[in-house]
């Protein structure tokens, strides 16, 4: 069933490979079934992308020359070009992980505390409910004005686009918990800590972790998006450069970079799910 599904994943694949590569080539003929957004201006073509990807990667120089790795002339890209592919997925990926430790720590915390305390949450759920109606892209011009353009601020992105996400899904699965283990665990002796920590975390990790993927897409959202407005080096960096020069080939190379990079992420967060949820029947059927 596997390698069926992957026998048509591999043949979609290549279908859209062909037709992006080749189908602006029958516009002329055929213009009312060949969309404009096929136009190379616009999308590039795969070829022209990867001549790009070796460019923006200092494998190739601009004559199309390969960069010789023991001959220096490698590092000698790499350190001319300091936003070089390598150096902006290195700082986006590092910006990111902090930005989403610090959104899934801080997130669980306060998910967690105030679901648990029906006080704290009757107190705080108004500045929450009003905080998380302000969509938190429209407050990164702020936080880069007040953090810099460094990479400070594009963290300080990335966790409030995360904190929110893994708040709500951790308090409503810290409601959720059984009562009746919860007080089981109480005629048993258990103090408090303990009854947090071996029956309502536990509980939680299946609503946590139901949010960590999408998380970790916010997390590298967050800090594109500071890019853009303001960063010295990065992917969304690279690619309002290549914006800049009018490149469409340069910033798809960028897009499909944060399209893998996306799906590793995202791929490493299930395993890590898998793993720590194995003893759920869903994860020990796969």
């Amino acid at each position: 069933m596997k390698g069926h599904a992957l026998g048509w994943q591999m043949l979609i694949c290549v279908v859209l490979l062909v037709v992006w590569q080749w189908g602006y080539d029958l516009h002329e003929m055929a213009p009312d079934f060949v969309p404009d957004l096929l136009d190379p201006y616009f999308v590039s073509r795969p070829s022209d992308i990867m001549k790009q990807f070796l460019i923006l990667s200092c494998l190739k120089s601009k004559m199309g020359l390969w960069n010789g790795w023991f001959d220096g002339q490698f590092g000698a890209c790499m350190t001319k070009y300091e936003n070089n592919l390598w150096m902006a997925m290195w700082v986006t990926l590092k910006t990111t992980f902090f930005g989403f430790l610090a959104g899934v720590s801080s997130g669980f915390v306060l998910g967690l505390a105030l679901g648990r305390s029906a006080k704290l949450s009757a107190v705080f759920q108004p500045f929450i409910t009003a905080v998380n109606s302000i969509p938190r892209i429209a407050l990164a011009p702020l936080i880069v004005l007040a953090f810099g353009i460094g990479e400070t601020s594009k963290i300080v992105t990335s966790w409030i686009v995360v904190v929110f996400l893994v708040f709500f899904n951790t308090f409503e699965g810290a409601r959720s918990v059984d009562e009746g283990f919860i007080n089981t665990a109480r005629l048993l002796g258990a103090s408090e800590w303990k009854i947090t920590r071996t029956v309502i975390i536990p509980s939680t990790m299946t609503w946590l972790f139901a949010s960590l993927t999408p998380a970790i897409s916010f997390a590298l959202i967050g800090v594109i998006v500071g890019e853009f407005i303001g960063a010295e080096r990065g992917i969304g960096r690279l690619i309002i450069e290549s914006e800049a020069r009018g490149e469409a080939a340069g910033m798809m190379v960028a897009v499909i970079v944060l399209m893998i990079v996306g799906v590793v992420l995202s791929a490493l967060i299930w395993r890590l799910q898998a793993y720590l949820l194995r003893w759920q029947a869903h994860y020990q059927r796969n």
